[in-house]
């Protein structure tokens, strides 16, 4: 939205004989809403709407969405004939109105009320209330607003998208009711491609969506929601994606964070990216058929594909034009079907003997595609994936890039793009036999197939971009993975001096290196005397690199020749977390201020990966020294060796290997090997008391006294001493408030029992809000030589800070 500054008339109040123009405003009563003439982005057009005053780009309702103005200091809003009237640009034509019957009351007024509804009432009557926008919402659902039908208005309250981010006009997606207890998402007001199921008053909660439902946060009843808490500032959004999402505001870190998104999927969205578009779920973005542009590529910037895209090259038609092939486990809508033709040559024929026919598919029946191809996704869900042949000019079909022999080549990195429909040909034609020999293989010399594995894929211009280790059953955001190799690096890092030594790990040395191009990188090494790490590694690359957030380490690449196989990621200057929180030296530059960011930080980057990521991701060794630090000591979570992925529905999981580094673990992990979201929230929890102590969590222990960092809180807390418990490097210069929530919400994540503790959603929004947080309940306590019957042993604490990566239960 347009950033210059307004200049407000009154409180809250527009009476009669009042108006805005140009970049005059009102402002409800405490600080909260906006009302104002703004401009979205860099568009010309102008408009009137409500957005939240600490976040000007966050527009929640529109007038006149679909009539924008050319100027706002020759349009004004005003009180007229007893309705609230937008005026146009220099003739006064009314360009929007509440539209009541006339009215000449001398007492009405507009008032902008803290929830964001603005309400047309009588002064002398303030109950009596002839019109507000909460009956008339355009993409936003506020709290205190409702969907469904209005009798009062006779009409049906629905979000309808923006069309795209610089134009709020009708989109093409929304969310309405059709008179029954359920919602539904359209496409173009015709297509059905999403339900909520029926709201169950039993259950307190839709059908098809149990986490939209009655909790501990907000009052929900059949999208009509009130938070108990009112510091907590939420919203529901119809996004231009087709996504209904739910985002809270983190006051902590100033921005906006999903809690809840339906249909999950990107790609499940009916229309998103157009005609002869591909969904691309990995990076949740649009992109072209082979052979396609966009048709409009500034509306595509924007995040509006739905105008999808057209040939790069005219089809000569017949013999002339050739076929190329694309993976698919979700095939396009509304094929014409053959069932006279019985063979793949058979179908490709007739298909090329119609100028119209785009596509064909052969699988028991003939399917072609006459005209516009829509809902194209490719790899969009489990399963035996079906082969889908694109029809392009022959003149588009370029030769791929040949592979140089290992040593002739001279580039110092080689990035991969792997051609995935030949990926899936050639894994179809192997088959069973391939896997059971790949399996054999990595059993007998785990190193050397990781190395083939590298080295094996050609480079395809023309082709979509995949990953030599994606299997086609995970999801999350990609980026380019470049393979390195060994020269190279060598080089980068002086022969891996000493010198360049940034740090050690379970499975290797850290080092500096710097690239002939002036870039500066890290490189992890694993140790080539033990076997242990290979699975590791390999984890760490299939992870991260699908991984995208500003609160997690980017992985460059990798490199795998011989005995050596190496992870290089970005340089963090600053290093790891531990180097300043537990040094006397350089803690003095982790100010509290720094330490609340980091805290918030961290928080972000770990519900991405539980709730806001394709992948849902449990890291399991989430410590001090696996948060780096940047320039702007921007906190980055780090190591990914011991994670794992989540299903969908999945929420707990169970592994007789326990892996990650004690003082962190939590105790059902420990104890029972059952891992979950809540373990990571454990972790998180000793993360929070060690940065505002200062101290590690087993600092505190002795045979005498085993007592650690959680219960030395916890005692201070119930003597309501928390304030002891804070470093004495930051003297008094520190927030009490701040401290006390992070020991508050500290203490509320290291719960002895999992279901206790709170999930990171709901962390980032106490971070962001001052009350609205229970009673935590005693930490975990094992004394040293208890067991359980699971097996496992209990460890209270250990003084050794390395990842442990095999405790097998005794």
């Amino acid at each position: 939205m347009c950033s210059k500054p307004h200049h407000t008339i009154a409180t809250d109040t527009i009476s009669v004989g009042d108006s805005l123009s140009g970049d005059q405003t009102i402002i409800s009563r405490n600080d909260r809403f906006v009302l104002g003439f703004f401009k979205p982005g860099t568009s010309q057009n102008y408009y009137i709407g409500i957005w939240y005053k600490f976040s000007v780009e966050t527009v929640v309702w529109v007038a006149n969405r679909d009539a924008p103005l050319l100027d706002s200091f020759s349009s004004k809003l005003t009180l007229q004939d007893g309705n609230l009237v937008l005026l146009s640009d220099f003739n006064n034509t009314p360009i929007w109105s509440t539209n009541l019957a006339s009215s000449t009351l001398d007492t009405m007024e507009v008032v902008l009320g803290d929830d964001g509804n603005l309400v047309l009432r009588d002064r002398s009557n303030q109950n009596v209330v002839y019109w507000r926008s909460f009956d008339y919402p355009t993409d936003t659902l506020l709290p205190g607003g409702k969907l469904g039908f209005n009798k009062k208005t006779n009409q049906t309250q629905q979000l309808t998208s923006w069309r795209n981010q610089e134009d709020p006009a009708t989109g093409f997606y929304g969310l309405k009711s059709n008179g029954t207890n359920q919602y539904f998402i359209y496409w173009n007001n015709s297509e059905l491609f999403w339900n909520s199921g029926e709201w169950d008053e039993k259950s307190k909660s839709f059908g098809s969506v149990p986490d939209l439902r009655l909790n501990s946060i907000y009052n929900f009843s059949s999208f009509n929601f009130t938070f108990y808490n009112k510091s907590i500032i939420s919203r529901f959004v119809m996004d231009l994606s087709g996504q209904m999402k739910q985002l809270t505001w983190s006051e902590s870190m100033h921005n906006w964070t999903m809690y809840w998104v339906e249909p999950k999927r990107f790609c499940d969205v009916y229309g998103v990216c157009g005609p002869f578009g591909n969904c691309n779920q990995d990076t949740q973005k649009c992109e072209c058929l082979p052979g396609f542009t966009p048709r409009s590529p500034t509306n595509w910037s924007l995040q509006d594909s739905s105008g999808g895209c057209v040939r790069s090259t005219p089809l000569q038609c017949g013999s002339k034009d050739v076929f190329s092939p694309i993976p698919t486990s979700k095939l396009p809508d509304n094929p014409q079907l053959s069932t006279e033709i019985t063979s793949a040559e058979a179908c490709k024929s007739a298909c090329e003997a119609k100028c119209s026919c785009n596509a064909y598919n052969f699988d028991h029946q003939c399917q072609c595609w006459d005209g516009v191809i829509m809902n194209f996704n490719q790899l969009a869900s489990p399963g035996r994936p079906a082969t889908f042949y694109t029809r392009h000019a022959a003149t588009e079909i370029r030769s791929p890039v040949p592979v140089s022999p290992a040593g002739v080549r001279k580039r110092n990195t080689l990035v991969l793009k792997i051609s995935i429909p030949v990926f899936i040909l050639v894994a179809t034609i192997m088959g069973v036999l391939g896997y059971i020999y790949l399996f054999k293989r990595i059993k007998a010399n785990k190193r050397g197939v990781l190395t083939e594995l590298l080295k094996s894929k050609a480079t395809y211009k023309d082709s979509p971009n995949t990953n030599m280790f994606d299997d086609g059953k995970t999801e999350g955001e990609t980026q380019e993975l470049q393979i390195f190799n060994l020269g190279c690096l060598t080089l980068a890092t002086n022969n891996f001096c000493l010198k360049n030594k940034l740090g050690e790990g379970g499975f290797g040395l850290v080092y500096k290196g710097k690239l002939q191009n002036g870039q500066e990188i890290a490189v992890k090494r694993l140790s080539t005397n033990s076997e242990q790490g290979i699975e590791e590694f390999k984890n760490e690359v299939v992870l991260i690199y699908k991984l995208q957030h500003r609160n997690l380490v980017k992985l460059l690449g990798c490199c795998a020749e011989g005995k050596e196989n190496m992870l290089i990621y970005e340089y963090m200057p600053k290093r790891s977390l531990d180097a300043f929180l537990f040094d006397p030296r350089n803690k003095a530059q982790l100010n509290w201020d720094k330490r609340f960011d980091i805290i918030g930080g961290i928080a972000r980057g770990l519900l991405y990966l539980h709730r806001d990521s394709r992948l849902r991701v449990i890291h399991r060794d989430l410590k001090v020294s696996n948060i780096l630090l940047d320039d702007n000591m921007t906190p980055k979570i780090s190591d990914f060796g011991m994670a794992r992925i989540f299903g969908g529905d999945q929420i707990i999981a169970n592994t007789s290997r326990v892996v990650g580094t004690f003082g962190y673990m939590s105790p059902e992990y420990i104890m029972g090997g059952k891992f979950s979201e809540k373990s990571d929230v454990f972790s998180y929890g000793v993360l929070i008391l060690e940065i505002v102590s200062g101290k590690r969590n087993n600092s505190f222990y002795s045979p005498e006294q085993p007592v650690n960092l959680l219960l030395h809180t916890w005692s201070l807390w119930n003597e309501v001493k928390w304030s002891e418990v804070v470093d004495e490097a930051l003297g008094c210069s520190y927030s009490p408030s701040e401290v006390m929530k992070c020991v508050h919400i500290g203490l509320l994540c290291v719960q002895n029992r999992a279901i206790d503790r709170p999930t990171m959603a709901e962390v980032d929004t106490m971070l962001g809000s001052e009350t609205g947080r229970p009673a935590p309940k005693e930490p975990p306590y094992s004394s040293p030589g208890s067991s359980d019957k699971s097996g496992f042993q209990p460890i209270h604490c250990s003084n050794n800070n390395f990842t442990i990566t095999t405790v097998e239960g005794r």
